[in-house]
């Protein structure tokens, strides 16, 4: 949501991290002291993972360069083509890769662990199975990730690209607000949150 649209530097990441998400985890629950522990432990996952991964470094302008170079790199633009057929602007493209890496690696990560949340709620609560839980997540929390992997979904369930998450998180914002009853009966007509994004995109209310 809005607060997801400041871009952070290459530095001090970790500190501007901590000031937006350690108040977040308090609003889930958690005391002060859980809250910056939790923090902790996600931060050094996402650091571990980019230096793995050799992203750590990655620049804070990546959306404009591979926005500048997608006439003139086929690689680039073949990349871009995937997404903007999904829907994807230029201002998405600049919105989440002109980001810090540990930016972009938190923001899954606090994605995963509300995902899982609610899927422990289902299951321990509400005794659903494990598979009706899971599919339960998936109609209310979108799905990102790599839009041809159909490993786990296919269809209009595929995943979305990450570039989608800033106008996704204005949507639910909107509709939350306007129309819960008609959004929420939405959400159970399709066959998954993605399911319905895709629709609302192409109708041109994403």
């Amino acid at each position: 949501m809005g607060v997801f649209s400041k871009l952070f530097g290459a530095s001090d990441i970790q500190t501007q991290l901590e000031k937006l998400y350690v108040p977040m985890f308090q609003m889930m629950g958690m005391t002060t002291a859980k809250a910056k522990s939790t923090f902790r432990d996600l931060y050094r996952q996402a650091e571990n993972e980019a230096k793995a991964e050799g992203s750590i470094n990655l620049p804070t302008n990546l959306g404009d360069v591979l926005l500048q170079n997608e006439g003139s790199r086929p690689e680039t633009q073949s990349m871009l083509a995937k997404r903007r057929k999904e829907g994807v602007r230029d201002e998405d493209i600049r919105w989440w890769m002109n980001r810090h890496e540990l930016d972009r690696k938190m923001m899954t990560k606090f994605d995963d662990m509300s995902k899982f949340a609610l899927f422990l709620k289902l299951l321990q609560e509400d005794r659903l199975s494990e598979e009706e839980a899971g599919r339960q997540v998936k109609k209310y929390f979108p799905i990102f990730g790599d839009s041809d992997d159909t490993s786990t979904s296919s269809g209009d369930d595929r995943p979305l690209p990450f570039e989608l998450k800033d106008r996704i998180n204005f949507y639910v914002q909107a509709r939350s607000q306007k129309d819960p009853a008609k959004y929420k009966e939405d959400m159970a007509r399709s066959s998954s949150f993605n399911d319905l994004i895709r629709k609302e995109i192409k109708a041109g209310n994403v």
